[in-house]
């Protein structure tokens, strides 16, 4: 009976003390409300015109789209385009281009997820396991690095190491002849989406593990200590305390790459592919650039805007799943 009023008492002193420790907080936003203000409107003014003013394109899903020359803003362009309904979306079920565009992006999505989706928690937990703070912060630094370099240099760096012309071939040369005449590599349909994965592990992968080392960093030290003292290897520790520790970040990162499924990931596409491995390498951002910017015979925005919001709406439905899923798992979600 003490033992319990004893601790409902603790409860309710840690929420006195959770409630004043807000309401200090507010107070303090509140007075200095002007210099948070000033720190946070170039980021919100970067929102507003990148994310909110182009919302009114939507509406070219559901127009046929006339050039006006003498427009000075998007909205004389939907004032002169015609309504045709869900006329593009009719021709999007129809078009062979689309549902290949379509399949190529799931196959690559799935394969980012299945493969990439766990390589920077292992990692993680691989940097988290170096006792030398040194050499820790160094791998850190060697395996962050590629993330700052843009999509451009590493298709760049790419073409030299596997082209025709790379160091790979040149070596393989050297050991057999007959790959002067069969090496290609970047244009091997086999083996591109592959090549997509990888790379993206190796660009994205050192980045990634920032949120999950920080996840790690904030379990209770003294579970490690008690699991030392009952005589636990470091992969039981591992399994035990550093997994169940993080799966929060875990999930909520699963939840944030499941909703984004139908982006594969543009730049590093469009960088890396070409005519030889359109059949499995084309994906529906790269489609619809093509329609949008290389079609020589005309610019059909509204269906390329229509593909776009099919896109966008395929996306929300996914991330609210897996928020549900989450949540009925017992998992807090994003929404």
């Amino acid at each position: 009976m003490f033992l319990a009023l004893q601790g409902s008492s603790h409860l309710s002193t840690e929420k006195r003390f959770s409630k004043r420790w807000w309401k200090l907080l507010l107070k303090i936003i509140w007075r200095f409300r002007w210099i948070y203000l000033l720190m946070v409107a170039p980021a919100l003014s970067l929102i507003f015109v990148f994310r909110y003013m182009p919302m009114p394109g939507i509406f070219l899903s559901f127009q046929t789209f006339k050039p006006t020359f003498g427009g000075s803003s998007i909205y004389d362009f939907l004032r002169s385009s015609d309504f045709v309904g869900l006329q593009h979306f009719r021709r999007m079920l129809i078009e062979p281009g689309f549902w290949t565009a379509m399949r190529n992006t799931i196959i690559i999505s799935m394969m980012h997820l299945a493969i990439g989706f766990p390589f920077p928690i292992i990692l993680a937990l691989m940097i988290n396991e170096v006792y030398t703070r040194r050499y820790k912060r160094f791998m850190q630094t060697v395996y962050t690095f590629p993330h700052f370099l843009s999509w451009v240099v590493v298709a760049g760096i790419m073409l030299n190491i596997f082209g025709d012309s790379g160091a790979i071939k040149k070596i393989a040369v050297l050991i057999d002849p007959a790959f002067q005449q069969s090496w290609n590599f970047l244009y091997n349909t086999d083996i591109f989406r592959w090549f997509l994965v990888l790379s993206g592990i190796w660009k994205g992968a050192g980045w990634g593990t920032i949120l999950y080392l920080a996840a790690i960093a904030s379990v209770d030290q003294s579970l490690y200590e008690a699991a030392t003292v009952d005589g636990c290897g470091r992969i039981k520790k591992i399994w035990h305390i550093t997994l169940p520790g993080i799966v929060g970040m875990i999930v909520i990162m699963f939840i944030l790459n499941v909703g984004n499924i139908m982006n594969s990931n543009f730049d590093q596409v469009f960088n890396l592919y070409s005519a030889p491995v359109f059949a499995v390498g084309d994906v529906i951002d790269t489609y619809i650039y093509r329609l949008t910017f290389q079609s020589t015979t005309m610019m059909d925005y509204g269906f390329t805007t229509a593909v776009g919001l099919f896109k966008t709406v395929i996306n929300f439905a996914l991330l609210v799943s897996a928020n549900f899923l989450a949540r009925r798992a017992g998992h807090d979600g994003i929404i």
